[in-house]
C-alpha cells in the first residue's frame, strides 16, 4: 500500500494542472544528478551506523526510481511495474541455484557464475568486448578497479599484488618526471596513470578505493576540525598560525580523535 501511495503522490506532483511547477519540469537528464546525489547520501547514512538516516536516505533513493518510471510512463515507454518485474526477472535469472536446480558450492563461485551471467547478457545484447557496459559515469576510482577486474577476468592482469605496487612505484617515478619538466598536462596524465594504478593495488587487496577513500577523508575531516577546535580554544585560527605549531597540533588531532 505505501508503495501505492507514492507512486500516486508522484503522479500528482507530475499533474499538468494541479502538480508542482518544478516537478513537472524535470526529466530523466534533469533528475540524473539528484539520483546520484541521493545514493551518495545513502552511503554516507550507512556509514553512520544510524538506521534512522539509512531509513530516510533508503525513502529519498526509492522516491527517485519512482520519480524515473513515473516519467517513462508519461512517455509511454514502462510503469513502475515494468521496473519491479524487469528485476525480479533478472535475479531470478542470476541466482539459478536458489530459483532453479543449479548447484553453487559458495560465495565466490556465486560471484563467478554472477559475472558470467552478466557476461552471457551483454553478448546477448550485442557487447562483445571485455569491457563493454562498464558505466562511464561510476566515481573513477570505482570505475578504474571495474575496468581492471573486467582485464582480468580474461588474463590481463598482474600475476600478485607486487607487480601492481612495482606499477605504482614505476608510475610516481613518471610523475615526479613530468612535475620536474613543469608541463602541466604531462602531470595531470601520469597522475591519473597513477591514480588507475592505485585502484588496481586495492582491488588485488581485497579493498574498495573509493570506500578506502570515503574512510580516509572522514579520517583527515576528524583531525581538521579537532584542530581547528584546539585553536579556538585559544582565540586562534589555522590562518594565523605557523606551520610547526600545525604539525604539532595535528599530532594532538590523531592522539584525540584518531
Amino acid at each position: 500500500m505505501s508503495i501505492e501511495r507514492l507512486r500516486a503522490i508522484m503522479a500528482r506532483l507530475r499533474d499538468p494542472q494541479a502538480g508542482c511547477p518544478w516537478d513537472r519540469e524535470q526529466d530523466w537528464a534533469s533528475i540524473a544528478p539528484h539520483t546520484i546525489e541521493e545514493a551518495y547520501e545513502l552511503a554516507d547514512a550507512i556509514a553512520s551506523g544510524d538506521p534512522q538516516r539509512v531509513r530516510d536516505e533508503l525513502g529519498d533513493v526509492l522516491f527517485q526510481v519512482v520519480f524515473q518510471a513515473r516519467i517513462a510512463e508519461e512517455r509511454g515507454l514502462f510503469d513502475f511495474d515494468g521496473v519491479a518485474a524487469h528485476i525480479g526477472d533478472k535475479l531470478e535469472r542470476r541466482h539459478p541455484h536458489v530459483f532453479g536446480s543449479v548447484q553453487i558450492a559458495d560465495a565466490a563461485a556465486q560471484t563467478e557464475a554472477w559475472e558470467e551471467h552478466k557476461a552471457a547478457e551483454r553478448r546477448a545484447q550485442g557487447g562483445a568486448g571485455a569491457l563493454d557496459g562498464v558505466t562511464i559515469g561510476l566515481p573513477g576510482l570505482t570505475r578504474a578497479a571495474k575496468l581492471g577486474r573486467r582485464a582480468a577476468r580474461v588474463g590481463f592482469d598482474w600475476p600478485d599484488v607486487d607487480g601492481v605496487l612495482a606499477k605504482v612505484d614505476e608510475e610516481v617515478g613518471e610523475m615526479r618526471e613530468a612535475t620536474r619538466a613543469g608541463e602541466l598536462a604531462a602531470v595531470a596524465e601520469e597522475l591519473g596513470d597513477l591514480l588507475f594504478s592505485i585502484a588496481q593495488a586495492a582491488r588485488h587487496l581485497g579493498v574498495d578505493p573509493e570506500t578506502a577513500l570515503r574512510a580516509a577523508n572522514a579520517k583527515f575531516e576528524r583531525r581538521f576540525r579537532d584542530m581547528e577546535a584546539q585553536l579556538a580554544a585559544r582565540g586562534q585560527s589555522v590562518a594565523g598560525t605557523s606551520a610547526e605549531q600545525l604539525e604539532a597540533l595535528w599530532a594532538q588531532a590523531k592522539r584525540n580523535v584518531g
